[in-house]
């Protein structure tokens, strides 16, 4: 099923630019058939297959592929092994105790604002069908964002001109209003922590509520999209059923929610395959003309939490959050210095 979805998205890019017969050849390479083992997904009581359930997607597999491995998608069992203990060893690493002779922090190394306590990646390279992924993209072939021109340096021209004026020109995550990191998403990403989501299902909506701040995401099926006058955030998500997998597709997102360099003619089309009790394979593909060179494409494994530890939390985001307030009060001195 995986390879198909994949080919058809080449198929319909290519209506609209010129796309090699590459995209497929790699489709068909990279991306195996889920549910290859007959896997029969259990049913809600109006049969449709069930995803509820509180599910994890913490590692620590990247997003882009680190650039030395190139077009090397996956990892040998040997090199997973190594790849998961260097993981390990950073985090006993970050466990020990502080040294209290340790001098004062400077501007230089203030910027883990956490210690280990707090942080919850995960220690698992992604594994799905028997392949272990060296990146989160697995499509085009470098497992790289494929930037049209222009995007990046419009990416990079909008984390330059953030101020401080005020609340409103700090991002979504300091405001407390999303999810930093795009783990509310969609794509829902892996963040540092708080990578739970609970999934509720009626027959005609899908809901997915974000441990990180308490985002929910209603999605219709069946639907048509809202117009694009009414932008919301995490966009309007409409999906149906393709056999065993959800597809959502997302469009009109706010501005402000922009991913990586794309614009507001952004398309995200997800989909979610249960392939055991205890897995979906979440898969998402990104269109924008304007944003991105081709349309481009990640999957990452999601994990049921086992009953005993399957709870989701208040993630009380404002609760004791003195940094906004202090990093604006901050920007307040400096101008009355300035001033003087």
């Amino acid at each position: 099923m995986g390879t198909n979805i994949l080919c058809r998205q080449g198929e319909a890019g290519m209506k609209r630019r010129t796309l090699t017969s590459l995209f497929c050849v790699v489709a068909l390479a990279s991306v195996a058939t889920y549910g290859a083992d007959d896997y029969q997904a259990p049913r809600t009581v109006f049969g449709h297959p069930d995803l509820q359930g509180i599910w994890t997607n913490a590692t620590q597999t990247p997003l882009e592929r680190p650039v030395e491995f190139g077009t090397k998608g996956f990892f040998t069992d040997e090199e997973r092994l190594a790849q998961e203990q260097e993981w390990k060893d950073y985090i006993a690493q970050r466990q020990s105790a502080s040294d209290p002779d340790r001098p004062p922090p400077t501007d230089g190394n203030t910027d883990l604002g956490y210690d280990n306590f707090w942080v919850d990646m995960g220690t698992d390279v992604i594994e799905i069908n028997g392949e272990y992924r060296t990146s989160i993209i697995v499509d085009p072939p470098n497992g790289r964002i494929p930037y049209a021109e222009g995007a990046r340096e419009r990416l990079m021209a909008r984390f330059a001109n953030m101020s401080y004026d005020g609340p409103e020109a700090r991002p979504l995550g300091e405001r407390c209003l999303l999810s930093f990191g795009s783990s509310s998403g969609p794509p829902m990403l892996p963040v540092m922590y708080n990578n739970n989501y609970q999934i509720v299902q009626t027959e005609d909506y899908v809901m997915i509520l974000v441990e990180m701040v308490h985002d929910a995401r209603i999605i219709r099926l069946d639907d048509e999209h809202l117009p694009g006058t009414l932008p919301k955030w995490m966009g309007d998500s409409v999906g149906h059923w393709e056999r065993d997998t959800l597809v959502v597709e997302t469009a009109n997102f706010r501005d402000e929610q922009l991913f990586r360099g794309a614009t507001e003619n952004l398309t995200i089309t997800e989909r979610f395959t249960r392939t055991a009790d205890n897995k979906i394979v979440y898969s998402f593909t990104m269109d924008d003309p304007q944003g991105y060179a081709t349309p481009w494409t990640g999957e990452i494994p999601m994990y049921l939490r086992p009953e005993e530890s399957a709870r989701m939390y208040e993630y009380a985001c404002h609760e004791g959050n003195y940094a906004l307030s202090g990093i604006l009060a901050g920007a307040r001195r400096q101008e009355a210095e300035q001033a003087d």
